[in-house]
């Protein structure tokens, strides 16, 4: 990886993970959280602050490959253009797809929605933010009359009453966690609503643990209760609403009483009223809805049952009152800027809207764009499985993991004719099925801008060279375009000169209708785009405050007024039965990212949660005869699942969680998808990730197994699981299997050769071998029948660190410790590297505090994310005495 070890001055740039956008000061060496960022102002979560640990070589794709043989650009290009050029000839330009990414900077989906629907015309461009932010981007423009979210980030420290609907926001979007933490105040109130209870539920004075897919109902008789207690905003309603009254009767009929919304949502009555009466109550109000809400077959009612309560209590755009989306991806919100959706246009404009078609053609002087909309991800990977999609180009995205049923979207990716694969990553589970694999210039590498959730600008600088061949996908796009023959469209030569064409197209013919407008930008200098500070939009010559939108009641709809739409409380589609009983909801967790691609990367990333898990109420555990800390199945109608049984007595019962993360590259069979049902709302698209269906049963192994072997050995084991792990001086697996082992004859191909060490009993079914060479430690094998048995491999992990062993250490390698060490425990702070026994010990010399561990041990006085499972460790410790 050429250059990859130069140190260049710490760059300012933005967090490539979450939607909240965090600011960094950014070098090879080490991230920081940038204070001068209005998104974090300093903060950074474990994983921002492990970014410069995923700056790595292993794994990159430096060069193209084309039909498995690596490649020049020149050539790559050229095969890539023929592909498009002869399908669009045979079979009609809706047989090319494009399917983009969240991860993209804007300016890179700006040229690929161009290319597609400007020149090639094809309208079948969608990207993975249909899968988390679609919904929500349904229901603003229901709404509102576009995607305009109203709020700022601001308002959630401002509210007097804070509801996160739907949003572990304490891992999934942890610096917004910790403003609102940081702001809590007397009388100041937060309403978590959530089936599970996470983490975030310790900021909650109310935690309503609903039955999953009742947010309607919850809603809705919110709205009632609004109505029969005299809560409403009259004026507002008056002046700047419409459709209250067919919304007041849908919500009557879908939840006419508090009793009716307790029975169905399966809540305490008394818990139902108390929201209820805090939200009448308290004027400055803020929901928060993030996946949760999204991720259903009916996310866009969801969505519209939140926005519907506050419209009629006139709490929009106000500071301290509205409805704010998280969103999940650092680019989604620039992404659909530029109408990287399937029913879009660029800059806001929608295919049925008046005139948008043909304006948008003659800005970009095309003949014509897309006849449109086009097909949305899940129905367009079904036009692959069918034939209808004949080239198919995937770009800084993972769909045979994170599309559902992931067996028929990895069928599908097989039987198309040409699968184009723009990534920074070699090896992804994708990638495996490509034809054509493109070098993307990854994070620190590339240069552009991103919006956040409370709609800020923010610039992504380069301050690492382009390894390899790798080069940005704004330039890898225009290459095609130009090997198509649209030279003066796309003869860019930086990315400032694709900002400012869509800036301009913000403005272009805009009547102010269309709220998003950065025109004001259109005319920076390559100097003012390097030097470019966050800023939210619009931004014209006339904005004078971009915070919040609709301050003075005027909406994007052609009357002006928002629209409260009737919702009637569909409830999810697939509901458990005999067959499968359980209902699993999927998610992020703490320290992961997405498929695991850049995170995995880190060894500090892959400590808390370092394998597969199912999450399990202990009563079910005992009813389904399971075992805390052993491997259970999930099985589906499409797949199956394995992973460590949690006991999680924050579960409901009849509900399991597994995390969304693994991949094949870290685990056998511990994709999540394979769970969920290709179940989608019917308006936004958004697959329903959060109700899949299945079994739960005990997968019986014979044996456990931990491996750790020094980087780069070849692999000549095979076991029935694993689960990768990748360590600071080595690579770890977990490993089971079914069948009995005869490790002596076998031990050689898990350890790369004979070891010197070795310690069996056969009768408790306990194996140790260690393999040395020239002193240094090169593998290690524990085996026992009780993955309990299994020691803690802290100790052994620092051994492959030592150029030579001492001979107390040799001693120590067979029983995985020192003889004078203490085991850590199980990873609570990553940043600091505690582990649970750590905390419990210094809990018992007196440190009863969470600032008083931060004193003694450091953990929780970094990013703040391991401060929720800190807190639960001090009250196990307080319940033991």
């Amino acid at each position: 990886m050429t250059g990859i070890n130069q140190r260049p001055a710490t760059v300012k740039t933005t967090c490539p993970y979450c939607g909240v956008g965090c600011g960094v000061n950014a070098a090879p060496s080490a991230t920081r959280g940038d204070e001068t960022h209005p998104a974090n102002l300093g903060r950074l979560c474990v994983k921002g602050s492990a970014l410069h640990e995923t700056l790595t070589p292993d794994e990159r794709l430096l060069r193209p490959v084309v039909h498995g043989r690596e490649s020049t650009w020149p050539e790559a290009v050229a095969e890539v253009a023929r592909q498009i050029r002869e399908s669009v000839v045979l079979h009609g330009s809706g047989s090319v797809a494009f399917y983009l990414s969240g991860q993209l900077l804007t300016e890179d989906y700006y040229v690929a929605n161009k290319l597609a629907k400007g020149f090639i015309r094809t309208p079948n461009v969608d990207t993975n933010s249909r899968l988390c932010m679609s919904s929500a981007v349904a229901a603003h423009k229901r709404a509102f009359g576009g995607d305009l979210v109203p709020g700022c980030y601001e308002d959630l420290e401002l509210a007097n009453l804070l509801v996160l609907a739907g949003s572990n926001a304490a891992w999934a979007h942890p610096v917004l966690y910790q403003r609102m933490q940081a702001s809590a105040r007397p009388g100041r109130r937060v309403v978590v609503i959530d089936p599970r209870k996470t983490a975030t539920s310790n900021l909650a004075d109310l935690h309503l643990a609903l039955r999953p897919g009742t947010d309607t109902v919850l809603f809705n008789g919110l709205l009632v209760w609004l109505a029969d207690h005299q809560a409403l905003d009259q004026g507002y309603l008056a002046h700047h609403c419409e459709g209250f009254d067919a919304s007041l009767s849908a919500a009557r009929s879908a939840a006419p009483s508090p009793d009716a919304v307790s029975r169905v949502c399966e809540l305490p009555v008394e818990d139902v009223i108390t929201f209820y009466r805090w939200f009448a109550e308290e004027q400055r109000t803020v929901t928060a809805f993030s996946q949760g809400i999204n991720q259903s077959s009916a996310g866009t009612d969801k969505g519209n049952a939140i926005i519907n309560c506050h419209l009629a209590t006139g709490r929009v755009g106000k500071p301290g009152a509205s409805p704010f989306s998280l969103t999940g991806q650092p680019n989604a919100m620039g992404g659909r800027e530029v109408g990287g959706l399937a029913n879009t246009l660029a800059a806001h404009m929608d295919y049925d809207s008046p005139g948008a078609r043909d304006r948008v053609a003659r800005y970009w002087e095309t003949q014509a764009v897309a006849d449109g909309p086009g097909m949305k991800a899940v129905d367009l990977f079904d036009a692959v499985e069918r034939g209808d999609i004949k080239v198919l180009w995937i770009m800084a995205t993972n769909p045979a993991v994170s599309l559902p049923e992931t067996h028929r979207i990895r069928r599908a990716l097989d039987l198309c004719p040409t699968v184009i694969v723009s990534d920074c990553v070699r090896n992804t589970d994708t990638a495996s099925h490509a034809d054509i694999l493109l070098p993307a210039a990854g994070w620190g590498e590339k240069d552009g801008t991103v919006t956040n959730s409370e709609r800020c600008i923010s610039r992504q600088r380069r301050f690492l060279p382009l390894p390899g061949e790798a080069r940005p996908d704004w330039w890898i796009v225009s290459a095609v375009a130009r090997a198509l023959g649209h030279q003066a469209g796309f003869d860019y030569e930086r990315p400032a000169d694709i900002f400012r064409e869509h800036a301009r197209l913000s403005g272009f013919e805009n009547d102010g209708q269309r709220f998003f407008n950065i025109s004001g930008l259109a005319d920076l200098t390559d100097e003012q785009y390097e030097a470019m500070e966050p800023v939210q939009w619009p931004v014209t010559e006339s904005t004078s405050d971009s915070r919040r939108l609709f301050t003075d009641g005027r909406f994007a709809t052609a009357t002006g007024r928002a629209r409260l739409i009737p919702i009637a409380s569909r409830l999810p589609a697939g509901n458990p039965g005999e067959a499968f009983p359980l209902i699993v909801n999927t998610g992020r967790i703490r320290d992961q990212w997405h498929t695991m691609t850049r995170t995995a990367r880190s060894s500090r990333l892959l400590a808390h949660r370092p394998e597969p898990f199912i999450e399990v109420h202990p009563e079910d555990i005992r009813a389904l005869s399971l075992t805390p800390g052993a491997l259970a199945t999930l099985n589906s109608a499409h797949g199956h699942f394995v992973g460590r049984v949690r006991s999680a007595p924050e579960q409901r019962r009849g509900e399991v969680f597994v995390p969304i993360h693994w991949n094949d590259q870290f685990t056998g069979q511990g994709l999540a998808t394979a769970l969920t049902d290709s179940l989608v709302d019917p308006i936004s698209g958004q697959p329903e990730a959060k109700h899949g269906r299945a079994t739960l049963t005990h997968w019986p192994a014979r044996w456990h197994g931990r491996l750790l072997v020094r980087r780069d050995r070849p692999k000549r084991w095979k076991a029935d699981y694993w689960a990768k792990q990748v360590l600071p001086d080595c690579d770890s697996w977990f490993v089971a299997g079914q069948c009995s082992m005869d490790w002596k004859s076998a031990v050689p191909d898990w350890l790369g050769g004979q070891p010197q060490l070795v310690m069996e009993d056969v009768r408790e079914g306990r194996f140790r071998a260690a393999r040395l060479r020239n002193g240094q430690l090169e593998a290690v094998l524990m085996v026992d029948r009780d993955p309990d048995a299994l020691p803690s491999v802290d100790w052994l992990v620092s051994c492959f660190s030592q150029p030579e062993l001492d001979e107390a250490s040799r001693r120590g390698l067979l029983a995985a410790k020192a003889v004078d060490g203490d085991d850590a425990g199980n990873l609570v702070c990553s940043c600091f590297q505690v582990g649970d026994r750590q905390i419990q010990r210094a809990i018992g010399r007196g440190a009863n505090s969470v600032d008083a561990l931060g004193r003694e041990l450091q953990c929780g006085t970094n990013c703040g994310s391991c401060v929720p499972e800190i807190r639960s460790l001090l009250d196990s410790a307080t319940e033991a005495v």
